[in-house]
């Protein structure tokens, strides 16, 4: 996914992945678009190009060094035609390619980054190609189904070019990226090394997140995918940016919260593959073609795996499951896989900038993303000593000191912190030690569901206004006497009870600071758990009424330091709504349910049952706190 959620830029509100890269011109061969919905691009007229070049002139911008090859047929095998343009340096060649798969306009694409030109420079062919059944390539569109075979199919198809030496490197974010991992594991034997960006590695926390279905998903195919599909098949709706955007803003809200999630009223002829999705429940064997584990034997390329703390919640559950993946299953060989995950939210746009959301990172957060990419190929497919595989495996940046750690080994912490849950009531406390038993509860209403407040907005947010809303309980430790540096996974293990037949249970993780500042640490999903899911069995293990379970979340990935004077803030609630679906309370599902009950939702703590979380601590701090 990418475009359906939105962040904060400069205090304005903009769609991801719609965010400029780099202003400067990457059209080439005095080329402009032409035939709306297509994604082919036709020569101006000699004035036009004059024109253009004068202009070009003028700015100081000289033209790339490179021809385009636009529209060109690569067959798959079984005879659909994908279209994609290729951007080709100067010289004789054969060069080595990179190749990025979209389905959101390759012509938009090379309009948007700069990647192509710079690598084109740099000596690759380029070659972008539209997936299947979208813009100017033929069959149709059933979202990441087909991009493992497609994926193998234009790699290989690259490889054997006469303008390619055999070395195939692939490259993207989101989408761009699921491509990547979807034809690597189909094993092309030319794919020598891939950096596959904020992107997943299990469909259990892609599509659905702790077993409850990511609603994210419709925000997604409306903008992203329906005004496409509904161009392309003359199907009734909006199409251009303001009308889809007009649309959302109307009705948008409403088919959020429409009840059972497989009547939603739109989306069926543009987007069928959606409703598919939702009759397969998480760990539906179904899902085994969107599967990475058990298939990382399968390719042989150098994988730069990267993501950010506050990507979307599969961005780096994927990328720290990819990289491990790897490592297990290159046992007596050079890995060849290192990690990056540093503050950004999703989208590349974020990561040449100090502010993720609200929250300032400081200048260290900063990194030319398209660099990274390219010294990576560099080394891998040129053959180039830039020291990249002399360099540590694993670069993770800590917020709130605001600066990158470095290791050989993921995970880094070597110490651990557990804080149990004390207290009774709406507000309690995180100690050191269990204490005797306690009992706070919260009300869980499906109808009136605790709702973000940032809802539609990634990154870093002050939550402080967020404390004694209802439907939610808060447990905050005394004020730090030490700073402590948290890096990896917070494992949370919470008792509870319901009088329903089912609850989520939300638990999220703030640093408070001095003046009341609660920062989240992550974008919503790693931290919640459907409790009939607890098990991860094909079949909901329903609850028995006022009967105590425990759920445990151990994926509530982040890298922070809590400041000396700061404290610990957990919030538990039974929704966290839009983000993600609501559980009725009832034991039936709301993909084919609409009837909800309200439900009391009871936290037991110590004595027999020690609730509590476990900080993953790196010991002694690897990095410096900034400056306060």
């Amino acid at each position: 996914m990418e475009d359906g959620r939105q962040e904060t830029v400069d205090g304005n509100r903009v769609k991801r992945e719609q965010l400029t890269v780099d202003s400067e011109i990457t059209m080439t061969a005095l080329e402009l678009p032409r035939g709306q919905g297509t994604g082919d691009w036709g020569p101006v007229s000699r004035w036009a190009g004059a024109l253009l070049l004068l202009a070009l002139l003028a700015f100081g911008r000289p033209l790339p060094a490179q021809t385009v090859d636009t529209g060109v047929v690569i067959p798959m095998r079984d005879g659909v035609n994908l279209r994609a343009d290729i951007l080709r340096p100067k010289g004789k060649g054969p060069f080595p390619v990179l190749v990025y798969r979209t389905p959101y306009s390759r012509a938009a694409a090379r309009e948007e980054f700069a990647t192509f030109r710079k690598a084109a420079e740099r000596g690759y062919v380029v070659v972008v190609q539209d997936v299947r059944g979208r813009y100017g390539s033929e069959g149709e569109f059933d979202a990441y189904v087909h991009e493992g075979k497609d994926g193998y199919d234009t790699i290989e198809w690259a490889a054997t070019q006469p303008w390619s030496n055999g070395a195939v490197g692939t490259f993207g974010l989101s989408y761009p990226g699921a491509v990547q991992w979807l034809a690597a594991v189909e094993g092309p034997p030319h794919l020598k090394a891939m950096v596959p960006a904020m992107t997943f590695a299990t469909p259990r926390r892609f599509f659905y997140s702790g077993g409850v279905w990511d609603l994210s998903w419709i925000s997604w195919t409306w903008f992203d995918i329906a005004p496409g599909a509904r161009e392309r098949m003359h199907v009734a709706g909006p199409v251009g940016d303001s009308a889809v955007a007009a649309a959302w803003d109307r009705d948008g809200a409403g088919w959020e919260r429409f009840l059972p999630l497989d009547k939603l009223p739109i989306l069926h002829a543009e987007a069928p593959w959606y409703f598919t999705w939702l009759t397969h429940p998480p760990a539906d064997p179904w899902w085994n073609w969107a599967e990475l584990a058990g298939k990382y034997n399968r390719t042989g390329a150098a994988v730069l795996n990267f993501t950010g703390w506050h990507d979307e919640d599969y961005g780096p559950s994927g990328a720290i499951r990819n990289f491990q993946g790897l490592l297990d299953a290159r046992q007596g060989q050079p890995a060849n896989t290192h990690l990056i995950i540093g503050p950004w939210a999703h989208g590349v746009g974020g990561t040449g900038r100090s502010r993720v959301g609200q929250r300032e990172m400081g200048s260290a957060a900063k990194i030319d993303y398209d660099e990274t990419i390219l010294r990576w190929m560099d080394h891998y497919l040129r053959g180039i000593d830039n020291g990249v595989d002399r360099e540590p495996a694993v670069k993770a940046f800590v917020m709130g000191a605001d600066r990158w750690i470095e290791s050989d080994h993921w995970p880094v912490a070597n110490d651990s912190l557990v804080l149990f849950l004390a207290g009774g009531g709406s507000s309690g406390r995180l100690d050191s030690t269990a204490g005797p038993g306690a009992l706070s509860t919260f009300l869980s209403d499906p109808a009136h569901p605790l709702t973000d407040p940032f809802a539609g907005y990634s990154g870093a947010h002050n939550y402080a206004s967020f404390t004694g809303q209802p439907g939610q309980l808060t447990f905050e430790s005394p004020p730090l006497d030490r700073d402590l540096t948290v890096v990896g996974a917070i494992r949370a293990r919470i008792f509870l009870s319901t009088t329903g037949r089912d609850t989520d249970l939300w638990v999220k993780v703030l640093d408070v600071a001095p003046d009341g500042t609660a920062w989240n640490l992550m974008n919503p999903g790693l931290d919640v758990m459907r409790a009939s899911y607890r098990d991860e069995s094909l079949d909901p293990r329903l609850l028995t009424p006022d009967s105590v379970y425990a759920i445990d979340l151990n994926e509530l990935l982040t890298g922070n330091r809590f400041l000396k004077g700061h404290r610990i803030r957990v919030q538990l609630s039974a929704a966290f709504f839009p983000w993600f679906s609501r559980n009725l309370n009832t034991g039936e599902s709301e993909v084919s349910a609409s009837e909800s009950r309200p439900a009391m939702v009871t936290i037991h703590q110590g004595g027999q049952y020690p609730s509590a979380i476990t900080l993953p601590l790196v010991q002694p701090p690897l990095v410096p706190s900034r400056k306060q």
